[in-house]
């Protein structure tokens, strides 16, 4: 096998595939000439081996005693050694940042005698057995699969028993006797003492790195952020120093610019006397980083080089973990930070004008999602709101629920339907089950670099921390806010993640000013436009720029054009007519089904058509100049009747009272009742049966176009044959659609020119389109559909019936109604454009369905060389960002 371990000095950041991120950055700093703690990374091959086998690669054992045997030699100790041991951390890092979601050990090497070597060569001995006991309660937890509340358990009774709720309280002979206990613990708990060879410790905690890639909750991170599963992580062993060894010594996190708003600035936490676990998990409260300054200057100035420097290196924001061991600065960790959406705009600008990257740069560092975060609705200011509590801006955004104590019950009570609000002392990695079910994240301790904060702004989740006036009892499902305020599980609660208020009520909310500028309600180019408006408006126009994807919106009425229009639209890519026929409107569709006669028939035909004509009177005039795509009715006629069973009752419990109507309606809902409608009559089947209905809606879009050339306007409709199949059938339903036209034509004398093209999708139709491309005019692809039939899945019933188990099973990652399925689906999408192009040069090729408006699937699109999507309305800004991000994606990889 190839080489398994690698020196920091033999690394770099260009190499995450191999070395993961945190060991890629560790060796990357290292070349830097930064204090890094020496150290090697085992790499993601070496877990891929094992996570497959079960047993580590031959020769890894022996290449990670000779790096060992570096690092000792460099450090000038050995690994557990009675009196200077050498103490090592053993740190997951996989390619992609999942903080928390993966394992870590720190004083590896510690024993009953080693331990006193360690308070010999420290000069205190309370900092010793603190170290020993840490070692025990990680080892425990994460190696040897003990419950940590165990271990909680018993330093809180600690604590009581020495009268204190600060563990730095606890002396060296209280420290001694936990460790004591935490030994019991482990022998009580697994059968075997705690192990003393401090090579058996590190092996064993280098294997449970490589097993918790696939704990559940790395499993659960990795779908949220739609990671690959077969990446594996790296295992990274760095020579330990101490943040814990006294007042001169502190542990901290840093950011070259704020993760929340972007600003540049010195943000982060810094924490006296304490590891690095004790920040990040939010155990004590930090102060500023700002306060480093007073308590340290010479390490406070030292990082501020550094962050200047790893920032213009990296050319990005930067998050850095740090410890300062008596004095001395040590680096332990950078990676480009996880920001919030209004901070990635900012930054991506601000670096722009910095010189640092150029704008095709500046796009591909912001995606649609984050742009989506960035149009949800806020807190209404003008509305009167309790406020009953502050705390830190981890996450920005607005969420409104009910209070829910623990991840299991919020993930139970959303599921079921409930807004919830996750309340929690401070968050930890087994969480995150109700972290992603929760509307907002809500803590009492921890600040913008807990664990709650940088998972919540990694998953763009409302998130505000360190509420510390709150009183949280998670036992008794309630917390008390300062004036006596108490709120119990179920009371409703609304915190802004923006100001860090936390709220006792439903607070009413607002539009993004996001919103307001693409409404056009807001000029960027005034001077007193936000910063972030700025942004957002240089962004976009460079996106746009650079597309080469048109966009287009689904809208049924013209007020939905219009914002369309108004977000950027180019056309619209589907009028569904169906939604025109319901409402008032649902009783002409029943006397067309129930009409016994050609006259009756075409008599709810005539009633009908005047009332589309007006519809696409309005629509066309929203989209005036613009392509309207419109497409024929497309469900079966039962879904505007009532449904069999109710009116099935209704009668049968009428009994001989039963109306005449009733029981024709009831006859006429058992004749069109379909087992599978989704396969049934409908779509252009429904054209080619019901005589007329064609006709109708034809000339509604022709008279309608008349109209609006003849005021001057114009209009550019396009006709969309639904469902179809085969060729034979866009041949018929075309040539009628035709006559219709000119029939029209002749009764107004305004000729109006449509270009007439079909729907792709079923499967078949895909597979043939070279032969449907010979009559339609145009593709569209009905992704939904087609993804539907070419998956064998009913949307309707297999979402809720076993969606969650194939995505738990990894059969697939994200549902394929959600993004697009591009080796099946997708493959057939390709088929159909390029045999369809074949047969009719410049075949304009557009896409419909849901997957119009996501990200990933818009990438697809392009390279697919479709033409445009279609999307909602409110999805037409991230559709424009995404189609820019893929024309420079797709630059970029040429120009490689």
């Amino acid at each position: 096998m190839a080489k398994l371990v690698y020196a920091f000095a033999e690394g770099n950041k260009d190499l995450k595939d191999l070395l993961g991120g945190k060991g890629a950055n560790l060796a990357e700093m290292t070349n830097l000439g930064l204090p890094v703690p020496p150290g090697f990374i085992i790499t993601t091959e070496a877990c891929r081996y094992f996570l497959a086998h079960g047993s580590v690669p031959d020769g890894l054992d022996e290449e990670v005693g000779s790096h060992l045997a570096a690092l000792e030699q460099a450090m000038g100790k050995r690994l557990g050694d009675a009196d200077d041991p050498l103490l090592v951390s053993v740190r997951s890092g996989g390619k992609f940042s999942m903080p928390g979601m993966m394992d870590t050990v720190l004083n590896i090497g510690l024993s009953d005698e080693s331990v006193y070597g360690l308070a010999k060569q420290s000069g205190s001995e309370r900092f010793a057995w603190d170290a020993y006991r840490r070692l025990i309660q990680m080892f425990g937890k994460t190696v040897l699969g003990i419950d940590g509340a165990v271990f909680e358990h018993a330093i809180e009774s600690a604590k009581k028993a020495k009268g204190t709720a600060n563990d730095l309280d606890l002396d060296a002979d209280d420290l001694r006797r936990l460790t004591d206990t935490f030994k019991g613990i482990v022998r009580e708990q697994t059968g075997r003492e705690f192990p003393a060879d401090p090579r058996e410790q590190m092996d064993l905690a280098i294997r449970a790195v490589f097993e918790s890639w696939n704990s559940p909750r790395a499993i659960l991170y990795r779908r949220q952020e739609r990671i690959p599963a077969d990446l594996g992580t790296a295992v990274n062993v760095v020579a330990m120093v101490f943040g814990n060894l006294g007042m001169d010594s502190g542990t901290g996190v840093a950011f070259t610019r704020d993760p929340g708003s972007g600003h540049p600035g010195v943000y982060g936490d810094y924490l006296q006397n304490a590891q690095g676990e004790d920040v990040v998990a939010g155990i004590r409260n930090t102060v500023p980083l700002q306060d480093l300054e007073r308590i340290d200057k010479s390490s406070h100035d030292e990082l501020l080089q550094i962050m200047a420097t790893l920032e213009n290196h990296y050319r990005d924001l930067c998050d850095i973990e740090f410890t300062i061991e008596r004095g001395k600065l040590w680096m332990l960790q950078t990676r480009v930070g996880k920001r919030t959406a209004a901070a990635a705009f900012r930054i991506a600008t601000q670096l722009v004008d910095q010189g640092l990257i150029d704008m095709d740069e500046a796009v591909s560092r912001v995606t649609g999602d984050q742009l989506a975060q960035l149009m949800f609705p806020r807190f209404d200011a003008s509305a009167a709101t309790d406020k009953i509590a502050k705390g830190v801006s981890a996450s920005p955004g607005a969420a409104v629920g009910r209070a829910v104590f623990d991840s299991a019950r919020a993930a139970e009570r959303a599921a079921a339907g409930e807004d919830v609000i996750l309340v929690r002392r401070e968050t930890n990695p087994d969480d995150l089950n109700g972290m992603i079910a929760a509307r907002g994240i809500l803590t009492s301790r921890g600040g913008k670099t807990s664990h709650a904060a940088v998972v919540a702004r990694g998953m763009g989740k409302t998130c505000v921390c360190g509420a510390d006036e709150l009183d949280v009892d998670i036992a008794g499902r309630r917390f008390t806010a300062p004036g006596g305020v108490t709120v119990a599980e179920g009371d409703v609660l609304s915190i802004d993640g923006t100001s860090g208020d936390v709220y006792l009520g439903e607070v009413p909310v607002t539009h993004s000013p996001v919103v307001e500028y693409f409404e056009g309600d807001i000029d960027p180019a005034e001077s007193g436009a936000d910063d972030l408006i700025k942004a957002v408006h240089r962004i976009m126009t460079h996106a746009d720029s650079r597309r080469r994807l048109g966009v287009h919106a689904n809208a049924d009425t013209g007020p939905d054009c219009a914002r369309a229009r108004r977000f950027g639209a180019e056309g619209v890519g589907l009028v569904r007519t169906e939604h025109m026929f319901l409402g008032e409107r649902r009783q002409l569709v029943e006397n067309l089904i129930l009409a016994e006669t050609e006259e009756q028939r075409q008599a709810a035909l005539d009633a009908l058509e005047p009332l589309q004509r007006g519809d696409f009177v309005e629509i066309l005039a929203a989209m005036d100049g613009l392509p309207v795509t419109i497409r024929l009715i497309d469900p079966p006629l039962h879904e505007f009747l009532p449904d069999l069973t109710d009116l099935s009752v209704k009668v049968a419990l009428a009994g001989d009272q039963a109306s005449a109507k009733d029981r024709k309606l009831l006859d006429a809902v058992r004749r069109l009742h379909e087992q599978n409608p989704m396969l049934g009559l409908r779509g252009v089947r429904l054209d080619l049966v019901i005589p007329g209905l064609l006709d109708m809606q034809v000339k509604a879009i022709a008279h309608a176009a008349a109209e609006r050339k003849q005021a001057g306007g114009d209009p550019l409709p396009e006709i969309m044959i639904p469902l179809v199949a085969t060729v034979q059938e866009m041949e018929i339903a075309r040539e009628r659609t035709e006559e219709v036209l000119a029939e029209v034509a002749a009764e107004t004398g305004i000729g109006v020119h449509a270009l007439i093209g079909t729907m792709i999708e079923v499967p078949r139709a895909a597979l043939t389109a070279g032969e449907i491309a010979q009559s339609a005019e145009f593709f569209s692809f009905g992704t939904n559909d087609l993804t539907q039939m070419g998956w064998g899945f009913s949307r309707d019933d297999v979402e809720g019936a076993f969606f969650s188990r194939y995505l738990e099973l990894g059969i697939f990652g994200v549902s394929p109604f959600e993004s697009l399925d591009t080796g099946g689906v997708g493959r057939m999408v390709r088929i159909a454009v390029e045999e369809g192009r074949a047969a009719r040069p410049g075949l304009h090729v557009g896409v419909c369905g849901e997957h119009g408006g996501d990200p990933q699937s818009v990438h697809f699109f392009h390279d697919a060389g479709l033409d445009y999507v279609s999307c909602s309305p409110f999805r037409v800004p991230v559709a424009r960002l995404e189609a820019g991000r893929a024309a420079i994606e797709t630059a970029g990889s040429d120009s490689r």
